[in-house]
Formats: structure tokens, C-alpha cells, sequence
């Protein structure tokens, strides 16, 4: 039999957590709780975790300064959870490379919704199989490797799905839209593209503010410029 997906729900409001905990195990979900930043790590730590539900404003560490540390190894699927839903958190949420935003007025059953949402979208990020070369850039799906000038650059599964899925289709115009639910699905923030693009041309581009890459098609969304060598 398979293994039921691991949950963590991070929140120090044990009432919220235990809520949620109801919900995602009814849906078949095994589900942890940490009430703060410290004891979610020491579980990610030394239990395989499928997905977080983190709190941002905790006792002590927040959300935020977690998220910070874990992607410095992990492409842990995080989701948000907050009681400020203004865009200038969501924009540091998603900077922080958080897969979603929530706020803490949405329903139970639409949590889970999005996280269901986000453990899909996880499964189907798989880049073909072929390497591409441009010159003084080197993709090589099968590796989950980029190479700069021949030294590798650290990416996050999104951001190197992403990546491979514009080589790929070379001069090709995706839209923002196109983009954001084929990575994303139909809920969350659309922001997170332009922010997702920005990271990964600080990671390629010699000159992220005149990118020889990742090309903006004002109005449309993004195209990569090049053909493999």
C-alpha cells in the first residue's frame, strides 16, 4: 500500500492547527503539528515531510526566517499562512520562494484545496531528458544541473522546471496565464511568476536588468531567446 502524505501544520494558535489537522486527516493526509519554527525543523529534520503549512508571524522565529533556512537545502513544498494578507507580504512570501499564500480567514476545506493543488503541480514538474547547450549556458535536465561560464548554479525544482520548460520551446511566447497554471494550477497569487522569472535571470543573465535569455514580451509574458548548440 502507499504511504499517506505527510502534512506539517506550523502554527503556534493551537486551535487553527488542530482545525486543520482535523480536515487534512480526513482527507486521508498523515499530519504533524509544530507550535514554532525551532520544533518544525527538528521535525523536517528527522521525519520525511511531504508539504509545510507555515505560520508567518510566530513566538520567537517566523515563517518567514524558517523558509529562509529550509530552502537553503530544500525544495520542501511551503504554503503560507497568514493573518496579514497584504501584497507587500505576499511579495516576500513568494520571494522567499513560498509555493503559496493563504490567509487565515480562508475556510479549512480550501486549504487543503490548495494544497492538494500544490502537491500536484510537484508531481508533474519533470523536464525532458535532453541537455541544452547556449554557449556559456548549460542545461542538463536529467542532472537537475545549470551551468554558468561551467560552474553550477543552485536552483529550486520550480525554478529549474521552469527554466527547462522556456529552453525547451525556444522563441516561444508564454503567457504570465500560461505559466502561472501550468506551475501553479488556478489558485494563487500570479505575481509569483514575475518573481520566479526575476530569481532565475539573477541566476543565468550576466545582466538581469538586460537579459540575453529570458525575454519580456510586454503585454504577452516571456520567451527564451537562443538555440541549442
Amino acid at each position: 500500500m502507499n504511504q499517506p502524505t505527510t502534512i506539517l501544520i506550523v502554527d503556534d494558535d493551537s486551535a487553527i492547527a488542530y482545525l486543520l489537522r482535523d480536515f487534512f486527516k480526513a482527507e486521508g493526509f498523515h499530519v504533524l503539528v509544530a507550535s514554532d519554527a525551532n520544533k518544525a525543523l527538528n521535525i523536517v529534520q528527522e521525519t520525511p515531510v511531504d508539504c509545510m503549512i507555515l505560520d508567518v508571524m510566530m513566538p520567537g522565529r517566523s515563517g518567514f526566517d524558517l523558509c529562509r533556512q529550509l530552502r537553503e537545502t530544500s525544495d520542501l513544498p511551503i504554503l503560507f499562512l497568514s493573518a496579514y494578507d497584504s501584497d507587500r507580504e505576499r511579495l516576500r512570501g513568494f520571494g522567499l520562494q513560498g509555493d503559496d499564500y493563504i490567509a487565515k480567514s480562508a475556510s479549512p476545506s480550501e486549504i487543503v484545496a490548495r494544497v492538494k493543488a500544490v502537491l500536484r503541480r510537484c508531481q508533474r514538474e519533470k523536464p525532458s531528458s535532453r541537455v541544452y547547450n547556449f554557449g556559456r549556458l548549460m542545461i542538463d535536465p536529467v542532472a537537475h544541473e545549470v551551468l554558468r561560464d561551467g560552474c553550477p548554479v543552485p536552483f529550486t525544482t520550480r525554478e529549474f522546471a521552469l527554466l527547462c520548460l522556456l529552453a525547451e520551446h525556444p522563441r516561444q511566447v508564454f503567457t504570465r496565464e500560461q505559466l502561472f497554471e501550468r506551475f501553479w494550477g488556478e489558485i494563487g497569487d500570479r505575481q509569483t511568476v514575475t518573481v520566479h522569472i526575476r530569481r532565475i535571470r539573477e541566476k543565468i543573465e550576466e545582466n538581469p536588468a538586460d537579459p540575453r535569455y529570458i525575454i519580456t514580451v510586454r503585454g504577452v509574458g516571456y520567451r527564451f531567446e537562443g538555440v541549442s548548440q
